[in-house]
């Protein structure tokens, strides 16, 4: 007997993953690996998130939470946005989640009915595609590069054809490192809230960037209906942890609440209690944003020699986006030979864009020092 399938599986894998199976295949065959595909910290969570998770097992019933997270962690996030950006939110409009990951379903589910048109950046965060596909949303891609800085603009979305009904805007953006000034974003999401158009601001990346400021979509005037998402897995190095957060505005907070009461009923417990220690370690986070700087300092400068001249502008994140323009016109089997040949994991940038970033890919500098250099001096070597 042939059972049904349902179609919201039918999307495409997060190629960064199968780049990474690809890896460890190579490992366990002994050979070598420098991991410039995935973006997470080098060095894992800092010591007093992994002391305060410690005191917790061995002093907490690690129960469920409330559905929004612990009181005390929300109104430590809402502390977190008068001390960094100076705007106030209040703590009732933080839904902690299980990594941005649920962020993002619980914030999609929440404002946009099947059939609903987002748009989206390409290149792009795959996974933004992907689940607006599985839940039946239309996804509207709209091409960025240098003449937009690699960000999507008010005046790209005047360029759309048909109703949109909501947008995802990335800074630091996710391949390109690309970011929008205070500016951009207040005239972004202004227009956005005169156009009734949703925006979800992606701010994962907050906390790494280089000689820019990242500015927030949370608490803006203009941004009344904003959902802003960030996460503890990047600036606050807590990949494995799962835990990041959504700022709903005040007519999506009880849909966010049902939705997380019933799809997760509460994030970890364990993840939260660490991740409240994780805004007391700033001194030895900002010692890591030095880090990936000089790391990408270094491959700015050696890349070129080794024949990818042509770069986004890493203004934030930890991400190069690298043209290959004359090398190849076959990211995911320039990448591949690359790993064969060189040791060094990349992802093509077909992960991000499914068409034009066939002469693309991201390399991430988020590992050590040690392995940035070897890759570079292994890529001067590689034709």
């Amino acid at each position: 007997m042939a059972f049904r399938k349902s179609s919201r599986g039918n999307v495409p894998p997060f190629i960064v993953m199968d780049v990474m199976r690809a890896a460890a295949r190579r490992e366990a065959a002994g050979g070598d690996v420098l991991h410039l595909e995935v973006g997470q910290p080098a060095g894992g969570a800092p010591a007093a998130v992994r002391a305060a998770a410690a005191r917790a097992l061995e002093s907490d019933p690690l129960g469920y939470t409330l559905a929004a997270g612990r009181d005390s962690l929300r109104r430590r996030i809402a502390a977190h946005y008068h001390e960094t950006y100076g705007v106030t939110v209040a703590p009732e409009r933080i839904c902690v989640t299980t990594g941005s990951s649920a962020g993002f379903l619980l914030a999609f589910l929440a404002a946009f009915d099947v059939g609903d048109r987002v748009a989206v950046a390409a290149p792009g965060y795959p996974a933004y595609r992907n689940i607006l596909t599985a839940l039946g949303l239309e996804v509207v891609e709209i091409p960025v590069g240098p003449a937009s800085r690699w960000q999507i603009t008010a005046e790209l979305l005047r360029g759309v054809e048909g109703k949109l009904d909501g947008v995802v805007v990335a800074s630091p953006a996710n391949p390109t490192g690309s970011m929008l000034s205070a500016h951009e974003v207040a005239e972004l999401a202004e227009w956005c809230e005169l156009a009734g158009i949703r925006l979800i601001s992606d701010e994962i990346y907050h906390g790494i960037a280089y000689g820019r400021a990242a500015a927030t979509a949370a608490g803006l005037p203009g941004a009344g209906h904003a959902i802003v998402v960030n996460s503890f897995s990047k600036y606050y190095a807590m990949t494995g942890w799962r835990v990041g957060w959504l700022v709903v505005p005040p007519d999506l907070d009880r849909a966010v609440e049902c939705l997380q009461q019933n799809l997760f009923i509460s994030p970890p417990t364990l993840a939260q209690i660490a991740a409240e220690a994780a805004f007391g370690c700033r001194d030895e986070l900002d010692a890591r944003i030095a880090t990936y700087r000089a790391n990408r300092d270094l491959l700015l400068d050696a890349l070129p020699g080794a024949g990818f001249a042509d770069i986004a502008p890493a203004d934030g994140a930890f991400y190069l986006y690298v043209d290959l323009a004359g090398r190849s016109d076959d990211s995911a089997a320039f990448c591949a030979r690359m790993l064969a040949e060189t040791g060094i994991a990349t992802t093509p940038g077909t992960d991000f864009d499914p068409l034009a970033g066939r002469r693309f890919l991201r390399i991430s500098y988020a590992g050590s020092p040690a392995d940035i250099a070897e890759a570079a001096r292994r890529l001067k070597t590689w034709r």
